[in-house]
C-alpha cells in the first residue's frame, strides 16, 4: 500500500498563499491518479483538485484560477499550490492515489485555516 504524508498547512490571512505536499511511498510514475480533497467541519469530503498519470487535470470549480496541482516524480511529491486563500477553504486537507489495480490510499491530512 502506497504511503502519503502530507505536510505545509497552517494558518494563513485571506488573500494569502499556501503550498501543500504530499510526499509518495512509492513511485508516483505506477500511480493512476493523485488527487486532493478536503474536509470541512460538517461537511462532506470534496474533491479539490487531481492530477493522472497522463498529466491531466481537473479542478473543483470553486478552486479554478486560485489553486495549481503539480508533481515532482523525482521527489514522488505531488503539490497543491493555493493563492488567494478565502475563509471557506478552511479544511483538512487530504492526500490521495489511485493506482492502476485500483488500489486507494490517504494520506493523514493536514489543516489549512484561512482567516478573514
Amino acid at each position: 500500500q502506497v504511503q502519503l504524508v502530507e505536510s505545509g498547512g497552517g494558518l494563513v490571512q485571506a488573500g494569502g498563499s499556501l503550498r501543500l505536499s504530499c510526499a509518495a511511498s512509492v513511485s508516483i510514475f505506477s500511480v493512476n491518479v493523485m488527487g486532493w480533497y478536503r474536509q470541512a467541519p460538517g461537511k462532506q469530503r470534496e474533491l479539490v483538485a487531481s492530477i493522472l498519470r497522463t498529466g491531466g487535470t481537473n479542478y473543483n470549480d470553486s478552486v479554478k484560477g486560485r489553486f495549481t496541482i503539480s508533481r515532482d516524480y523525482a521527489k514522488n511529491t505531488v503539490y497543491l499550490q493555493m493563492n488567494s486563500l478565502k475563509p471557506e477553504d478552511t479544511a483538512v486537507y487530504y492526500c490521495r492515489s489511485i493506482a492502476a489495480t485500483g488500489l486507494t490510499s490517504w494520506g493523514q491530512g493536514t489543516q489549512v485555516t484561512v482567516s478573514s
